[in-house]
Parts: C-alpha cells; structure tokens; sequence
C-alpha cells in the first residue's frame, strides 16, 4: 500500500505558522520536469566520466600489451583496443543511453534492476565461468559503492519515492544508484567482443572512475530536489574528502595504473562478497517476520490441540501427489488442465483436520503451506510462462510442499536443487514455448516428463530432484550453445546488412540534399539516383567517408549539378570546359567500377553532355514532370531501406510510440498476434531497424520500428515484462509484496481496536 512521504520539520512562515514545505502527492508535470532535470544531470556527467574512462582503460590495455607474454596475446589485446578506439562514440551513446533509459522506466514504475543483468534465469552456479565472474564483479562495485554512499543514496532514494507516488524507492529502483550505473556499462560493453581478462580489467577501471562519479551526482541530484521542495529538510551525512585507501584493495594487488581516472586518485578494487543470496535470505526473514505478525493479529490462527504429526503430515502430501496417478491429465491436442492450487491447499487442510486428534496444524507448518501455495499461485500469473506451461509446473505443487516440510533449506538456499530445477523449468518454458502452440527443441515434451517423473517416483529423497536437475540442465545448456551460436550468425549477417543499409541511406541523404528544391532534367535525376547512388555506396563502403575516392565521388554531384545551370558569363564558361572532360571520364571509371551496363551507361553519359552544352549556350532544360520526379526519389529511398515519413502519414502517437521502443533492450521478447514469440537480439539505431529471432534464435524478421509501432497500437504485438531475475526470486518478491499490503491493511485495523480497548 503505498504512502505519501511527509517532511518531519515543516516549514515556518513570516507569522510564524508552521505548514508543509511540500504538498503531495506532486502533479504529474512536476514530476516530469524534476525527472528530466535529475536525468539530464545524470546523463552529462555520466558522458564527461565515460570519456576519460575510455582513455584510462585504453591506457591500461597497453600496460596490458607491454606485459603480454606473447606476440599472439600481444595482438589479442592490441585487436581489443582498436575496437574500443574504432566504437568510441558509439559506446559513449549506448552508455548514457541505457542511463537515462533508467529514469523513463522509473516514470513509468518499471525500474528494477538486480545485479547479474539478463543473465538466463538459472541460478549463479549455473552460470557461464565468464558470466558469473562479470556478475561478481558489478555485485563487488555496488556493494562497495552502496556502503560508501549509502546516506547520499538513502536521501535519493527518500526524495525519488515522492516523486514516485510515495511508493517505496531502493537501490534497484533508485535510477541514479550505482547499480544502474554498473547495468549500463555492462550493456554498453555487450557492443565488443571482449575476452575474459579484458572485461575483468574494463569493470576493475569503472570501479575507480565510478566513485568520483557517483560523488557528483548524487550530490547535484539531492541538492537539485532539495532546492524545488523535495523533502529541502531532509539530513544526510555525505563521506568528505579523497576516497580511503581501503576503499579499494583486492589481495593486495597494485592498482591497474596510477590515478586510474578516478576524481580523487582512488586505488584498486576491492572483492566483496555476493549479495544475492544476502537478498533472497533477507526477504524470506521479510516474509517470516510478515507471516507471523499476521499470525499475531488473528489472522490463519491454529487452533489449539494435538498437533498433526510428520508421518501424517506427508502420508496427507503422498496422497495428494499421487492422486491423478502419477501423470498429469490431458485435455485433447495435449493440452493439460492446470490444477487449483487453491483446492489442494484446502483438500489438505480438511485431510490433515480428519488425522488430527483435535484439527490442529502446527502454526509454522500452516505459513510453509500457505508460502508454497503463493509460491505457485504467483507462477500461475506470471506473464513471462506461456499458458501450457504454467498449467504443466503447476502439479508440482504438491511435490514441492512436500521437499519444504522434509528440508527447511528450501526456502532458505539459493542453490537448493530443487529451487534451482524450478528456476530452470521455468526459465526453459518462457524461452522455448509459445503461446502459439509450439515447443522449440521438444522443450514442452522434455519439462512434461521432467514434471510427470516427479510426480510418480519421487516420495522424500532430495537427490531425486538433484538428478533430475542434472540431467535437464545438461540438456538445455546444449542448446544454449546452439541457440547462442545460431544468433551470433544471425546478428553478424543483419550487422552486414545493416552497415550497407546505413551506407545507402547515407548516399541518400546526401544526394537529397544536393537535390532538394531544385528543378532538375530527367537524366540528372536517373544519373544521381540510381547509378551514381551505386557507386557512392561502393565508395563510402570500400574506402570510408574520408578517403579521396568518397570525396571525389561526392565532388562529381556536385560538378554536375553545377554543370547543367545555364551559364551567364564567359569566365563560367570556360571553367565548364575545363570541368568537362575530367567529369566525363570521372563517371565513366565509376560505372565501369560497379559495371554498370554499358549501353544504358553511354546513354546517360550522352544525355548529361547534351545538357551540359545546353547550359554553356546559357539555356535551360526542361525539369523532370513531377511525377517522375516522384517515382524516381521514392525507387532510390525505397532502395536505401527508408521511406519518407513525412509521406507515410505517422500520427503523433505512433511517433511516441517509435520514440518508446528505442528504449528497449536487446533480449525483449514480443508475442505477436496467434501467441508467436520473438525476441530482439539487435537493434541498429542509425536506421530504426529491430532484428527479430525466433525461440531457436534464428532471424525471422528485420522489423522498423514504425512497423513495430504499428503492431503494438493495434494491438497485434506486445511486450513480455521479462525480468533478468530467476523465477524463485521474482515469486518471493511478489510474496512479499502482497504480505505487506495485507499487513498493512490490517494495521489501521488492529490499532483502532487498541484504542477502544484502552
């Protein structure tokens, strides 16, 4: 349930009333124009810091080379520097991007980022080597940064809860705390192909460049809220001076390089321990301590009485298991009926009253049943699980009652095996399953089996579970690696693309350019449209946008251009003579280049020294009709991969909607219409294009983002809210969150009743 965050000190006016220096909650304008404010201070310190964390990492990188021990690791890493040198501005773009990305997903109450990022929904354990040492790094960073800053931090995270409606704001929702900070960088870096030891060494630079940030923005950001009456009574203690030296020491190592682009010279990085099963071990305390307050107050109540015993307590939970048989009933086409969680939990309730001497449950036994039951209540509404599958993991209820009453770790450890198997059944079901009906490699088939072997054979022994995690583990890491490798394949080939897209949109743009609002004969416009466009993209590809071919290319439009206006004076006369030839044999190489047909070739040739002529004779020829004109402009931005918006009739809001999905992040998964899923897995920004892959990861569509757009209005494609984090933790998150607003209902409640008591 969400509060409106009072200032304790109200203010006191000239006649010495007191009143609210802040009325809330504030209008949504207000809060906007805050957000924007606190995002575009962010976002320019952020693009100033990434500049000289770019040239301090490059400099580390050749220390790096000079210590290689190897030519062949020499020219590894001398290859990695080059790509950092070469995407330079391009990763200063994504960098702020993904930043300020964080403060419209705060807007719109989406922000939640954990550490470990996209990661696949599988716990740490699991993870790839290269992938768990990244995510131990970021948690090392935060952790040290969130310790540090934590009284900066706890303000921010005061004053953006006002602007957030009074809801509650953490660090993993606080868009300017160091975690988002980590996320866009480990975004941003996901643009170069780095090896192990480079990334360790790109996130061990950030460490120190990051504190130095993290000073400036945090204050400017509580200074800049404080100023416009947010929480302005609000007391904090910021750390003074430089950075301790114990802030940053790892095994005693020496720092990468001396004053390592932080503010403050700041050391080397310091290791810290993991805080993600700290997270997930504090919210079951949460929920425990949220349980029995309940409890406290009257609600789920034991009676008193003889208690059930163990023996009946899982003779009940067998009985359950097996009564469909050890199978999981089908409805026809192989669809299962999911079960109501709801009913078992009350079948077993009136089972265990039946074997009771006096009905009474033991009350940490009720909290276990009832923490399981919203468990699977929670998956039963997961938008990530595609229908089939939350009715197939939904017969695991019973079993997985049973492993909490025979293991207590089971809520306990983040690496439970049978937690972990929850994890990757479900993570399995949202990647490889649709809602259209089909199962990418037979994943429907492979997690019913694992489902029905739980149900017939297991009764009490853990290891079961351990096995069977083992086996579909195996199975699903194989075709990770396939999945992976096949989209790898598919995002080089649309890079290739993509690069030519851009190329031609670039000869475009500048042949408009030139072209634009002036009236031109047919054969200028066939010329610089079609062939000449041709040989422009093959320039720029081949050679770059600074080299003498590019230029002379680009000099050629312009000579004619200039060539076909009627001259008025001898002098211009004269240098059309000089021109003349030079031009001609000019276009003539070029279209032997790109071998364009000789016949059509000689003709435009032809057609522009007739034209040419015409103008020294200070005659002008007839324009191109408008139509023509037209048709050969729209064949050439056609030919670019564009279309003219102003001609394809955007409303305003598809252009906010276009405007929306550049924010998105590679991994997005959309079902379209018919329950087909397809992710994201590139998106070029220079031409608005999304490459879409299938559950196999193969490409299935280079979409624009107007199309996109389009889709969405209509209501023909939506987003999947997926979430980097595993589903047990997503569920325990959402336990708690209902807990809370149900003892928080209550509460006014329970002190009315006091009241009257007293």
């Amino acid at each position: 349930m969400s509060r409106l965050i009072k200032d304790d000190n109200p203010e006191v006016d000239a006649q010495g009333q007191e009143h609210a220096p802040l009325l809330l909650p504030l209008s949504n304008n207000a809060v906007i124009s805050h957000l924007k404010a606190c995002q575009s201070l962010a976002a320019n310190h952020s693009k100033d810091a990434f500049k000289r964390y770019l040239k301090v990492l490059d400099d580390a990188i050749t220390v790096e080379i000079s210590r290689a021990s190897s030519n062949q690791e020499s020219a590894e890493l001398g290859e990695v520097q080059r790509l950092f040198r070469q995407n330079r501005d391009e990763l200063e773009r994504y960098y702020c991007g993904y930043l300020s990305e964080g403060f419209v997903r705060f807007k719109k109450r989406e922000l939640q980022t954990s550490i470990g990022g996209e990661g696949d929904g599988t716990e740490l354990s699991l993870l790839g080597h290269d992938e768990l040492e990244e995510t131990i790094a970021i948690s090392s960073i935060t952790q040290r940064a969130d310790s540090y800053y934590a009284e900066p931090l706890w303000a921010l995270n005061q004053r953006f809860a006002v602007l957030n409606g009074g809801e509650h704001v953490t660090e993993a929702s606080n868009p300017a705390s160091p975690i988002q900070f980590c996320e866009s960088l480990r975004k941003s870096l996901k643009l170069i192909p780095l090896p192990p030891k480079t990334r360790q060494l790109a996130y061990k630079v950030y460490d120190q460049q990051l504190v130095g940030l993290l000073r400036v923005v945090t204050e400017e950001v509580n200074e800049y809220l404080k100023n416009h009456g947010v929480l302005p009574h609000l007391k904090y203690s910021a750390p003074a001076g430089a950075v301790p030296a114990s802030y940053f020491s790892e095994d005693g190592e020496e720092p990468v390089l001396e004053d390592l682009g932080s503010a403050e010279g700041a050391e080397q990085a310091e290791g810290g321990e993991d805080s993600h099963e700290e997270y997930q071990a504090n919210l079951m305390t949460a929920i425990r301590s949220l349980q029995d307050q309940l409890v406290s107050v009257g609600t789920n109540v034991p009676s008193g009485g003889v208690v059930v015993s163990s023996e009946d307590l899982m003779g009940a939970l067998q009985s359950l298991q097996l009564q469909g048989g050890g199978d999981t009933p089908e409805l026809g086409n192989s669809q299962v009926i999911p079960i109501d969680i709801s009913a078992i939990v009350e079948q077993l309730h009136a089972k265990l009253q039946q074997d009771a001497k006096d009905g009474e449950v033991d009350q940490t036994d009720m909290q276990t049943i009832d923490l399981v039951g919203m468990l699977f209540d929670y998956m039963l509404s997961d938008e990530n699980l595609p229908d089939s599958i939350k009715a197939l993991l939904s017969y695991l209820h019973t079993p997985f009652l049973k492993i909490a009453f025979i293991d207590v770790g089971f809520f306990e450890q983040t690496e439970h095996p049978a937690r972990v198997l929850l994890n990757s059944l479900c993570e399995a079901g949202s990647r490889w399953v649709g809602n259209d009906g089909t199962a990418q490699y037979d994943m429907y088939s492979k997690i019913k089996d694992v489902v029905d072997r739980i149900l017939s054979d297991f009764e009490s022994d853990v290891r079961f579970i351990t096995g069977l995690l083992l086996e579909f583990s195996s199975y699903t890491k194989n075709i990770i690696r396939r999945q992976e490798l096949m989209e790898k394949r598919a995002t080089e080939k649309a890079q290739g693309e993509e690069k030519l897209r851009e190329v031609k949109l670039r000869v475009n743009e500048e042949v408009r350019g030139r072209t634009e609002n002036k009236e031109l004969p047919s054969a200028v416009l066939l010329f610089l449209l079609q062939p000449w466009s041709d040989y422009l993209s093959f320039a720029l590809l081949r050679y770059g946008e600074k080299s003498d071919r590019w230029i002379k290319a680009l000099s050629v439009v312009d000579d004619v251009l200039w060539g076909v206006e009627p001259k008025k004076t001898e002098q211009e006369r004269a240098r059309q003579m000089e021109l003349y030839d030079d031009l001609i044999v000019a276009i003539e190489s070029g279209f032997e280049t790109i071998g364009y047909d000789q016949i059509k070739g000689r003709k435009l040739i032809d057609a522009l020294s007739s034209l040419i002529r015409l103008a020294m004779q200070s005659k002008k020829a007839e324009p191109a009709p408008a139509p023509m004109r037209d048709k050969l402009e729209r064949i050439a931005a056609e030919k670019a991969g564009s279309k003219d918006v102003r001609g394809d009739g955007i409303s305003p809001e598809e252009e906010q909607m276009v405007e929306s999905l550049k924010m998105i992040e590679f991994g997005t998964w959309f079902e379209f219409e018919g329950g087909k899923r397809l992710k994201v897995a590139w998106y070029n920004a220079r031409t608005s294009h999304y490459m879409l892959v299938d559950q196999m990861g193969k490409r299935v569509d280079m979409m624009s983002g107007l199309a996109m757009a389009r889709q969405m209005i209509a209501g023909k494609a939506k987003i999947i809210s997926g979430s980097s984090k595993p589903f047990f933790e997503r569920a325990l998150e959402n336990i708690f969150q209902k807990l809370n607003e149900k003892a928080e209902a209550i509460q006014p409640e329970t002190e009315a009743e006091t009241e009257d008591a007293n």
